[in-house]
């Protein structure tokens, strides 16, 4: 069973202008600077109240490193992954097996310290086991499970580097965009078994959206109100959607950083504000979203 939404992953170029850029829109510096030798990548991980951003690149000789050097080349940065966490990752291997899936077994993975010991937490060596859902079965995707084999101290959370009122704090959702939402829907719920928290079409708009939610963050998956049933569509990812406290303040913090930044207006939820960060950090359409304020 998949508990929470542990991480999305995002393919850069330079990982050092990539966590400075990315640093500075969340307000925070990384928790984690890692490297895997054996997998040609380096990294780094923000941690955030419900889930962390990857910001992953190539370094070295390896065939994820070679895997993500093709991304870049073929549509540049952004968005390539996204990982939801579970307690026993082999039992969820036999839970979809049994279903019909056909899922390899279950991989381990280590990443080292990039940074002096002790710089940002007590950890040297971070392991996991990883399980990757063969494409087929996820409309193209990469969607995997991750098991985490190091304390939660491993990824301690940063604080903000100014006031956190300005900062971001959480992730609220991820947008996937479907040719077939109905298909989709099947990926999220039947697949994965997350909760489905709205299936609604919008008529004025065109459009079919789905609200899976896990571990406090929300799947979003976009697409047409009447789709033509394509067993060989894919789906493709769209942008991340952040929760601030106050809306306003984070785009003060954002504008004064030179980041471009659309006025705030209202969400379509009732009673939250919204705002887009138009050059979207590391190739990913970036909103910024304050929650409805709960009466008192």
């Amino acid at each position: 069973m998949l508990r929470t939404f542990d991480h999305a992953v995002v393919a850069v170029r330079e990982l050092e202008l990539a966590s400075d850029r990315m640093g500075r829109l969340l307000g925070r510096a990384p928790s984690w600077r890692g490297v895997h030798p054996d997998l040609g990548t380096a990294n780094s991980l923000f941690q955030l109240d419900n889930g962390y951003l990857e910001l992953l690149a190539q370094q070295g000789a390896g065939s994820q490193g070679t895997a993500i050097a093709n991304v870049l080349d073929d549509r540049g940065e952004g968005l390539v992954a996204l990982a939801f966490g579970t307690d026993d990752v082999d039992a969820f291997a036999q839970q979809l097996r049994s279903r019909g899936v056909a899922v390899a077994d279950s991989t381990p993975g280590e990443g080292r310290r990039a940074e002096p010991a002790g710089s940002q937490g007590s950890e040297v060596v971070r392991a996991w086991s990883t399980l990757w859902l063969p494409a087929d079965a996820t409309r193209g995707l990469p969607l995997f499970a991750i098991q985490h084999r190091s304390p939660a101290s491993s990824l301690p959370l940063q604080p903000p580097d100014g006031g956190p009122d300005a900062a971001i704090h959480a992730l609220d959702h991820v947008v996937v965009i479907s040719d077939d939402p109905g298909a989709s829907r099947a990926v999220y719920s039947d697949l994965l078994g997350l909760r489905l928290a709205l299936d609604r079409d919008f008529e004025q708009r065109g459009l079919r959206i789905c609200f899976f939610r896990v571990g406090g963050v929300t799947i979003e998956v976009v697409g047409p109100r009447e789709a033509a049933p394509d067993a060989g569509a894919s789906d493709h990812f769209g942008g991340i959607a952040y929760r601030v406290r106050d809306v306003a303040a984070a785009r003060r913090r954002l504008v004064a950083d030179g980041f471009d930044v659309s006025s705030q207006r209202p969400g379509h939820k009732p009673g939250t504000r919204v705002c887009s960060v138009r050059d979207g950090p590391c190739g990913v359409p970036t909103l910024l979203i304050e929650a409805a304020k709960r009466p008192e």
